[in-house]
């Protein structure tokens, strides 16, 4: 325990002390008077006062003061809380009964100004009896309140304060003396509560469920004498007891102030501590105008910080001290006294006046003054210790302002050979705090060098741990003045890499320490230095530097450091740092030798090392291949590029590989990278062009699967040869005929340009092509018979569909598969439901459920097929690929892809069919071709005939419902044309009267034939045909027979069309 006697402290009057004036009047504020105040409080910008009478009052800045009852009797305790406009009081309300806690909510005020009480409870001790309050403290963050009584019990309530429910209280503390003072303390993971009472200090741990206990003292303080301090002093608990001023942390005491005397009042306020207490001197008493005499309390100012009392002076009756508006009032009797702060300049200028130069300085820092106003202070003391004489003190000073004030000033100072061991004091700082620059360090080196004092130049740059100077100035300054070794002690010693390997390089010119220098830096260095000087080094020390280099791109280490790193020890991955290795091919410009060395190890243990590493080391083998004269190691270099080319991790250009073995006529790599490379023709160009009939023909069977033109190219390159190739030729043509690679006549024509091909070499050949494309002929017509009877049996189906009527004669509903009941619903595809099985089952109106599936799935394969249309690239590539082109093309041409097609919806069929002139003549449609259709009206969709519209006939598009309030249903087992009866009431709607044109769109609206594609992607099925007719928005495809901007039907007879179109009839 550290203890500060005050007599030693000097007094200082930097508050001055004022009476509080009405603003308005500046006559003495006297509203306090009548007022019989229990407590003060402050915050928010008011002060807060209750009374005896249970009134709070509350002074705003203009000190206009306002009021309302809170109690019943008198307030005990107020509490404002710093961070929340919430005010927490304790008062009675009867007397005999536990206190009142009330909790005011000062941001929902009523009408009258009057804050929301969210809060009203009891506040109950440990025991049974009922016992005054004597603390109070609430936490910061409003979750938690704690309540002392003076019968030694502390109730801890946890929850928001604001509120009672799920608040939870607990008594922490019991028994023994009053409890005199409540503080909370947080931390960042705990929360404690100190707990003062008048015989001992504690404190607990309120994080959890159970609160710990610690006792800190076992002597305590009497009440209100009890203060936490803010963050300059660590928010530490402050009590002042009778002896002195004690300081306690969450583990113990700490230092105490020694100050005796009576404390009746300890209060904090911006670092400073204000004691109100009782002098032991006779200070006159104040009378007052009544005849009464009032006893004087001292106030004294401590600043705890810089060990000064800040004010003291005398207050008659002082009953309370508050901090508002960024000053200190005290309440003292009916009348309100400010204590405005001075200004920090002119405490300082007192300070300045009486030389405490010490003392400014501290309450500068203290006040958290700027950089330059501590210069200026530390400028006028040290001028003031140079005029006095204390040079060792003023250069101190003078230390102090480096970085603000200007060097010279001080340097000239200091000039007189009698102070260089100051000047070199306050040089030594200036490259210590890195702000000497190169005339400093050389004024401070110069001074040794050229008093030859090698000593002192020893002690400043060789001895020193820490050096203070600029180190690449003073390598520079010793490396002119040629002092070598020291230059390089400094490189070495301070990482000045770049300076060590000149001097070595340069001017030593000691190579291997140079490169051994090297090995022994980081990574990043060594590998950035390598690049500078590897060339120096591979000239002079070639063998050593290639093995640098090795270690440099594979997982460097430094030679000195430990074989395991730390960080693998710590259970980490191992760190590998390794260079890249194109980045230093430049180095082995003069040695090549060296080169392949270092790109052979490099290959070697990184397989996936870059393309120019390969790259380079095929060029070095074919170069020396070319120029080696040993047969020898010819064929070992041969060996060597062919086992690089053949390597499936070598990372190499083909195209520039070929170029050299092309260059360098290296055969077996010309052939090996033409197949990597899948240059099939390439490699059956180069046999043909040296004549190797066996190796053309073995290429072709070789590669003849991937590439089918290699037999066309060898028939045409054998037929152009004149001398006899006649077993080649017969070979070809059999892989020609058996691949159907040309048409016979194409190959006739290759042979008759040979003179030596006779009859005989095609004769077998050509019987069985004509054979082959008999046996087609025949295929071909027994198909065009099978698709002309489909297509007549389609006709006749499109035609029962035009001409009769449609007779629905089910019987049963075909969801629930009961018997069917009005109002029903009947689609073409001979499905019927109940109305209210169909709009339960069915996705919409416009399609029978049981058909809507299958119907999907063709019109998915529809659009698949729209889809594939502008498949330009796929088509030329199948197309090349496969060995029937025509078949290619052919089922393209099914699909639509050379046919100009237009979408149309039913709108714009609508427009375009009034602008359109009867005499325009209608292509019809391609055969063999689905007609791409647009969503909105599908040929695939079922429209359903429902039986509940009078005016509606059979062939109209919208179903018709059966009214059964109206009719009943006919028995099933008599056929009937109608789905229901006309009411008696109502007439039976026949349809308008239309031209036969338009009553044969009509019809064929509502026929859906059976198409037919051709190509391998007809769907096994064609959707079930249905009646219901779509509307503009509906999601189903455009009927493509339905009337559109072309009028193309290919099944309506009344339109002329060229019939030999349809190659089926």
């Amino acid at each position: 325990m550290k203890m500060a006697f005050l007599q030693q402290w000097r007094r200082f009057n930097f508050f001055d002390k004022e009476v509080v004036k009405h603003p308005d009047t500046n006559q003495i504020y006297d509203k306090l008077k009548g007022i019989n105040i229990s407590v003060c409080t402050s915050g928010k910008g008011q002060i807060i006062v209750g009374d005896y009478e249970g009134n709070l009052y509350f002074i705003d800045r203009n000190l206009q003061i306002s009021s309302f009852p809170a109690y019943e009797q008198v307030v005990t305790h107020i509490y404002q809380l710093r961070q929340h406009n919430v005010l927490v009081t304790i008062g009675q309300d009867e007397s005999g009964i536990n206190p009142v806690i009330k909790v005011w909510n000062f941001d929902k005020v009523d009408k009258m100004g009057i804050p929301k009480c969210s809060r009203i409870t009891r506040a109950l001790p440990g025991t049974m009896n009922p016992s005054r309050v004597t603390a109070l403290s609430v936490s910061d963050n409003m979750n938690m309140m704690a309540v002392g009584f003076e019968d030694g019990t502390v109730t801890l309530i946890k929850g928001d304060v604001t509120v009672e429910r799920h608040s939870k209280s607990k008594t922490i503390h019991g028994g023994g003396k009053p409890v005199t003072g409540l503080s909370f303390r947080h931390t960042q993971r705990n929360s404690f509560l100190f707990v003062v009472t008048e015989n001992m200090v504690l404190s607990y741990n309120v994080t959890g469920k159970d609160a710990r206990k610690e006792v800190l003292d076992e002597h305590g303080c009497p009440q209100r004498c009890t203060v936490m301090s803010d963050s300059t002093q660590d928010n530490q608990l402050i009590i002042g007891r009778h002896d002195a001023v004690y300081f306690y942390h969450l583990d113990g005491r700490g230092p105490c102030l020694a100050f005796e005397g009576e404390k009746r009042l300890l209060h904090w306020y911006r670092g400073y501590l204000i004691i109100v207490g009782k002098d032991s001197k006779n200070i006159p008493r104040v009378q007052t105008s009544s005849g009464q005499t009032r006893q004087m309390d001292i106030v004294t100012v401590y600043d705890i910080q810089n060990k000064f009392i800040a004010y003291s002076g005398p207050f008659p009756e002082v009953v309370d001290v508050v901090c508002e508006w960024g000053s200190l009032y005290v309440i003292a009797g009916d009348k309100l006294f400010q204590l405005p702060e001075k200004d920090t300049q002119t405490k300082l200028e007192m300070l300045f006046k009486k030389n405490l130069y010490v003392m400014a300085i501290n309450l500068a820092k203290s006040q958290h003054y700027d950089e330059d106003g501590l210069v200026d202070i530390f400028t006028q003391y040290g001028d003031h210790l140079y005029n006095k004489g204390d040079h060792d003190g003023a250069i101190g000073q003078y230390i102090r302002t480096i970085g603000n004030l200007e060097p010279s000033y001080v340097i000239r100072k200091f000039l007189d050979a009698q102070r260089i061991h100051n000047l070199t004091a306050y040089l030594q700082a200036l490259h210590t705090k890195s702000l000497a620059n190169e005339d400093h360090t050389t004024l401070l080196l110069n001074c040794y060098t050229k008093l030859k004092d090698n000593t002192k130049l020893d002690e400043f740059i060789m001895t020193k741990e820490k050096v203070d100077f600029d180190v690449e100035t003073a390598i520079k300054v010793c490396r002119q003045a040629g002092y070598y070794k020291h230059a390089l002690f400094l490189a070495e010693k301070h990482g000045q890499h770049d300076w060590y390997l000149k001097i070595q390089l340069e001017d030593i010119k000691d190579y291997q320490k140079a490169l051994q220098y090297i090995s022994r830096l980081s990574f990043e260095e060594t590998e950035s230095n390598m690049k500078k000087y590897g060339k120096t080094l591979m000239s002079e020390v070639p063998t050593a530097t290639t093995e640098l280099l090795k270690l440099l791109c594979t997982d460097y280490k430094p030679i000195d450091s430990p074989i395991v790193d730390q960080d693998t020890l710590a259970g980490g991955m191992p760190t590998v740092n390794r260079a890249a290795a194109e980045e230093f091919i430049h180095i082995f410009v003069n040695n090549s030798r060296k080169l392949m060395e270092f790109l052979e190890h490099m290959t070697r243990v990184q397989p996936n090392s870059p393309e120019i590493i390969y790259n380079t080391l095929l060029e070095l083998y074919m170069h020396d291949m070319a120029h080696e004269a040993d047969s020898r190691l010819q064929v070992q270099l041969e060996q060597k590029s062919m086992s690089l080319m053949h390597n499936v991790n070598a990372g190499y250009d083909i195209d520039q590989a070929l170029v050299l073995c092309q260059m360098h006529d290296f055969k077996k790599g010309i052939l090996y990278l033409y197949e990597k490379a899948k240059l099939y023709q390439q490699i059956l160009r180069y046999h043909m062009d040296h004549d190797e009939y066996v190796q053309v023909i073995e290429t072709c069977k070789r590669y003849g699967t991937q590439d089918s033109s290699l037999w066309v190219q060898t028939l045409a390159y054998f037929a152009r040869k004149e001398e006899s190739c006649k077993p080649h030729i017969t070979e070809v043509l059999s892989q020609v005929d058996k691949r159907n690679l040309m048409p016979p006549l194409l190959v006739i024509q290759t042979l008759a340009h040979n003179s030596t091909a006779t009859l005989s070499v095609v004769k077998d050949y050509i019987i069985r092509r004509l054979q082959q494309e008999n046996d087609q002929i025949n295929e071909d017509q027994r198909l065009i018979q099978q698709y002309q009877q489909e297509t007549e049996k389609m006709k006749g189906q499109i035609e029962d569909l035009k001409a009769s009527a449609k007779i629905f004669q089910v019987s049963t509903c075909s969801i629930c598969n009961h018997a069917l009941e009005l109002p029903s619903v009947h689609f073409l595809c001979q499905h019927s439901y109940h109305q209210h099985c169909f709009e339960g089952y069915a996705e919409n109106d416009q399609e029978c459920p049981v058909c809507a599936p299958e119907n999907k799935k063709v019109l998915d394969i529809i659009r698949a097929q729209e889809q594939s249309r502008d498949l330009h690239e796929q088509f030329h590539r199948q197309l090349e690929k496969s060995s029937d082109g025509f078949s290619v093309v052919a089922d393209y041409f099914g699909r639509g892809v050379f046919n100009k097609v237009t979408l149309v919806t039913e709108s714009s069929n609508s427009q375009q069919r009034k602008a359109m002139p009867e005499s325009i003549p209608i292509k019809p449609l391609p055969q063999a071709q689905i007609k791409p259709i647009s969503r909105s009206n599908s040929p695939m969709t079922a429209q359903p005939q429902r039986a509940s519209s009078p005016q509606r006939s059979s062939q109209h598009s919208s179903p018709s419902r059966v009214l059964p309030a109206q009719t009943r249903q006919q028995p099933t087992s008599q056929p009937a044309t109608q789905t229901r009866q006309q009411p008696r009431h109502q007439p039976v709607a026949h349809p308008p009267r239309q031209s036969p044109r338009q009553q044969q769109v009509s019809q064929t609206k509502q026929a859906v034939p059976q198409s037919r594609q051709p190509s391998r992607q007809q769907p096994s099925s064609q959707p079930k045909q249905q009646s219901r007719s779509v509307t503009p928005n509906s999601a189903a495809s455009k009927n493509p027979f339905d009337e559109d901007d072309s009028g193309s039907n290919p099944f309506d007879e009344d339109i002329n069309y060229d019939k030999s179109l349809n190659p089926f009839e």
